[in-house]
């Protein structure tokens, strides 16, 4: 529904975070595809192609990793566009700008493309286990790091900094800032601040203490209760991956228009789909 809504309303397809919303929104979904939908199969179906296919293990962790860290670091970019946008400073309210975002997100793709390469090369099947895995220890390693800092701490830290500002801009402008529609864009995101602060933050506490604890001894009951805290805390991750819809329609009265009126104008072509087939039945059997 969001690309839906972000595709076909043009001012949302102008404004530089709307359209970072636009990308957030697609790697979203193709995260959820890839990742999600594999999980449910394998533990549901017990049909898990990461034991078997070298080409899928390989894909499918590198592509989780590069729309993951577009997703989130898009996140972080409306949250810093917003931020110029409401600034009082018109030097700085000029670095919003659609031409800008068309390239910085450009380089981010190109950037977590060039990131995914090392992980397509390490990951391979296990010959004893049978599982997909990192077969370079210090790149397993380097991975830890990087799901503590690039898609935990970096983004709550930077979004939690110029979320905190885009709101003092706010209140210092008040009425005067600009025109209802944009308000609602700032909101909308504000809103996803508050979504990827309570989503990300316990993953991140939890990669942290894993890497703590590393070279601890645990018994299998400490295991067991890490593994079972493990698929609680990735599954609240998810949250954020599927709950941008649903934050965009309770922050924005105007996201809820639109939403309304493709639902009703789908309607209305059911309906008029469904008058016109009579009567073109009618037609042909008088002929």
């Amino acid at each position: 529904m969001n690309i839906l809504i972000f595709l076909s309303v043009r001012s949302y397809r102008k404004t530089p975070s709307t359209f970072y919303f636009l990308i957030i929104s697609i790697t979203n979904i193709i995260y959820i595809l890839i990742n999600l939908i594999s999980r449910i199969v394998s533990t549901g179906f017990l049909i898990d192609l990461t034991r078997t296919s070298i080409i899928w293990c390989k894909a499918r962790l590198s592509l989780i990793g590069v729309f993951g860290l577009i997703s989130f670091t898009c996140s972080s970019l409306a949250t810093i566009d917003q931020f110029f946008a409401t600034s009082p400073n018109v030097q700085l309210r000029r670095w919003s700008n659609i031409k800008w975002t068309y390239r910085i997100i450009l380089f981010t793709i190109l950037l977590c493309i060039l990131y995914a390469i090392p992980c397509f090369i390490y990951l391979d099947i296990s010959p004893n286990t049978k599982t997909c895995l990192v077969t370079n220890n210090a790149y397993n390693f380097y991975l830890s790091l990087y799901s503590l800092s690039l898609i935990s701490t970096f983004p709550v830290i930077i979004m939690s900094i110029f979320g905190y500002l885009t709101y003092r801009h706010i209140n210092l402008r008040r009425i005067l800032m600009r025109q209802s529609a944009d308000r609602q864009i700032t909101r909308m995101t504000l809103i996803q601040v508050i979504l990827v602060i309570t989503t990300i933050t316990p993953y991140g506490i939890q990669i942290t203490y894993n890497l703590i604890t590393t070279g601890i001894y645990k018994d299998t009951d400490r295991i067991i209760k890490e593994s079972f805290s493990l698929t609680i805390i990735s599954l609240l991750t998810y949250v954020y991956f599927v709950g941008s819809c649903y934050t965009f329609l309770i922050s924005s009265s105007r996201f809820r228009r639109a939403v309304k009126d493709h639902i009703c104008f789908r309607r209305r072509r059911a309906q008029v789909a469904v008058l016109i087939y009579p009567i073109q039945e009618r037609i042909v059997f008088r002929n």
